[in-house]
C-alpha cells in the first residue's frame, strides 16, 4: 500500500524470487559431496589464528549450509584472536592443553575435552590459549550459520577486539 492506503501492484515478485532462491539452493546441493576430505583443505591465517574451513556461508557446495565448521590451530605457547559473538558454539579440543577465557573467567581443558561456549543476549568475548610452548594446540568447533537468519551481528555485535600473533593484514 502506498501512504494514501491505497493498493498498487509489487515492483518485484517476492514469491518468485524465493522459488529462485529454492532453485539455486537445490542446485548447490546437487552432487555436492557427503564427506569433505580435510586434506584437501587449505589452512588460512586470519585475525584469529590458523583455520581450516569444513562449513562456512561462503562455501556454497556441501549438503548442508546450516551450521559452521572449522579447526583451528593455535602454535606453542601462543594464543588465538580475542573476538566478542553470541556464543553458542561447541569446541572439541583434538590435542594439546590450554584455556579459553570466556568474558574474563579461565576455563583450562585439554585433548579429549569438550568446551561448550554459552549463548549471551549481549555477546560473549572469548580468547583460546594454549599453554604447551613445544607442542600446537587443536581443536575443531561448530555453530549454528546464523549469519544467514540472523545477520553477522546476530543482536550482539560481532568485534574482532585482538588479531592473533600470527596474523599478518594483506597489503
Amino acid at each position: 500500500m502506498d501512504a494514501g492506503g491505497e493498493s498498487k501492484p509489487a515492483a518485484a515478485n517476492l514469491w518468485g524470487e524465493i522459488l529462485n532462491l529454492r532453485d539455486r539452493q537445490r542446485e548447490n546441493v546437487n552432487g555436492a559431496p557427503p564427506v569433505i576430505k580435510g586434506k584437501g583443505l587449505s589452512q588460512e591465517t586470519n585475525q584469529q589464528g590458523l583455520m581450516k574451513w569444513y562449513l562456512h556461508p561462503e562455501i556454497k557446495n556441501t549438503v548442508l549450509s546450516t551450521f559452521m565448521f572449522f579447526e583451528q590451530e593455535i602454535p606453542p605457547g601462543s594464543r588465538s584472536g580475542r573476538v566478542k559473538f553470541q556464543g553458542g558454539q561447541v569446541m572439541i579440543i583434538l590435542e594439546g592443553t590450554g584455556y579459553t577465557l570466556v568474558d574474563g573467567v579461565k576455563h583450562h581443558w585439554e585433548g579429549g575435552d569438550v568446551v561448550n561456549l554459552p549463548i549471551r543476549g549481549p555477546g560473549i568475548v572469548i580468547q583460546h590459549f594454549n599453554l604447551d610452548k613445544a607442542k600446537p594446540a587443536k581443536f575443531i568447533a561448530v555453530e549454528p550459520n546464523w549469519f544467514n537468519c540472523t545477520t553477522v551481528d546476530r543482536s550482539s555485535g560481532f568485534e574482532q577486539l585482538e588479531n592473533a600473533p600470527e596474523y599478518k593484514r594483506a597489503e
